[in-house]
């Protein structure tokens, strides 16, 4: 895709509300082609209104469609499966989280409606799947990898919690193709979503708490998926 000219800078197009992210309204001629054709990912609105939406620079002026295509090309293969029986207020950061490292795409086990405010509208760039039951995101798992065509290719469902018997996840190799799967604040996993788990991995901590948040628990495993597969660290 096209990317916008320097004038889209925000420095160059600053925000009338002083946002913390955003740019004013389009300065100067618009960007149109040698036909005089608008570049299809560009909004008018935004264009003319200005954009205070929380994305990266490179997706100034971009219509939401054409910014969730963009990402969609590029998504990593790592699913994140929450569940949601008790309104968890961490799972709107576990969404954000997700976006930022381009997760394949969210799973909500339980309860339908879940606590959007700290997605900061993530979500709304984000493929989320709800599943009532987690037998039924047991069900998805098992035909959900990327295999031959006509073959069933389950998907690893990796735990993350601090149970007895669990594995430190500092020293365990994260498949390419998985789905890791976060408890809610408190009770941590139900007793189904851990016997449905290929394994239970847990964060090595040092202090006297006996668990970390989970929304922070979720930002440190996806981000060691990151190291393992996009850096190459083990």
């Amino acid at each position: 895709m096209n990317q916008l000219p320097p004038s889209a800078d925000p420095d160059q197009n600053p925000s009338p509300e002083l946002t913390t992210w955003g740019v004013g309204p389009w300065q100067g001629e618009w960007p149109l082609d040698a036909n005089g054709v608008l570049d299809p990912v560009l909004d008018p609105e935004l264009l003319e209104n200005g954009d205070t939406r929380n994305v990266l620079d490179k997706y100034r002026y971009w219509k939401m469609a054409a910014i969730i295509a963009d990402l969609d090309v590029r998504r990593h293969k790592f699913h994140v499966a929450i569940e949601n029986w008790q309104h968890d207020l961490n799972i709107g950061s576990i969404v954000r989280t997700a976006n930022a490292f381009l997760a394949a795409e969210v799973h909500i086990i339980g309860n339908k409606r879940w606590n959007r405010r700290g997605a900061m509208v993530t979500d709304r760039y984000q493929h989320v799947r709800h599943h009532p039951t987690v037998d039924d995101f047991v069900a998805w798992a098992a035909t959900a990898g990327e295999g031959a065509p006509g073959e069933p290719n389950p998907l690893p469902i990796i735990a993350i919690d601090n149970v007895p018997g669990c594995q430190q996840i500092e020293r365990y190799s994260l498949p390419q193709e998985c789905v890791l799967l976060f408890g809610q604040e408190g009770p941590g996993l139900s007793e189904a979503a851990i016997a449905a788990s290929q394994v239970v991995l847990e964060i090595t901590q040092y202090g006297s708490t006996r668990s970390i948040n989970a929304s922070a628990a979720a930002a440190i495993a996806m981000h060691r998926w990151v190291m393992q597969h996009e850096f190459g660290s083990n």
